[in-house]
């Protein structure tokens, strides 16, 4: 079963499947809607660089529509939370929602403030339930959309170009696209594994 689940949500096959189309949903789920926190945005962004590189999306209407998706995925996200409110963190736990999620993003707040909105888009399951905390903490919707609209830029644009520009200069680069998918996986998760090292250290 879940060797089922990880081959669906493989980048290369989420491409093949679903195209351009599908990327930008997917990229719009993501980053807002409470269920999308188990899409691999940072490897299919990465991925759809690469395919472009390789004429298969036009670059242009990749960055532009991966940006797009990720700011309102963000929004969506915000006034979600602003309409639900402190009801979120008694919600019961479902196959889509954990509370352990909210929890994670909460921390991230604490300990970076406003400034969440631009570095979570850096760090899976806690871009997802940024905006929404900032929703639910009735954060002014101007400095939200201000911050919203820098991090979703630098993530968009930056991680689909890394692909992009490597799949340009190096050689038959889809022959290490596994190892480089992994890496940035690993890159991505390193900040909560950092804290949950950090957690269980403190409790001990």
């Amino acid at each position: 079963m879940i060797d089922q689940i990880l081959k669906v949500l493989d980048p290369v096959v989420l491409i093949n499947t679903l195209g351009l189309a599908g990327v930008i949903s997917i990229i719009f789920a993501e980053s807002g809607l409470f269920f999308g926190f188990f899409f691999p945005g940072d490897s299919l962004l990465f991925t759809a660089g690469l395919f472009a590189s390789q004429g298969f999306f036009n670059i242009y209407i990749l960055l532009a529509g991966s940006f797009f998706a990720a700011v309102l995925g963000d929004n969506f996200g915000y006034w979600f939370g602003k309409k639900i409110g402190p009801k979120i963190f008694t919600r019961e736990d479902s196959f889509f929602f954990h509370k352990k999620h909210i929890e994670r993003a909460q921390k991230f707040y604490e300990k970076y403030g406003n400034k969440t909105i631009i570095l979570a888009r850096f760090v899976p399951i806690v871009r997802t339930f940024a905006p929404i905390l900032a929703g639910v903490a009735s954060m002014k919707y101007s400095k939200f959309i201000s911050y919203n609209i820098v991090g979703g830029f630098f993530w968009s644009f930056g991680v689909t170009l890394l692909g992009y520009v490597l799949g340009n200069i190096i050689p038959n680069v889809d022959r290490f696209l596994l190892p480089i998918i992994a890496l940035i996986i690993v890159v991505s998760f390193a900040p909560i594994i950092f804290e949950y090292l950090k957690e269980k250290k403190k409790n001990k």
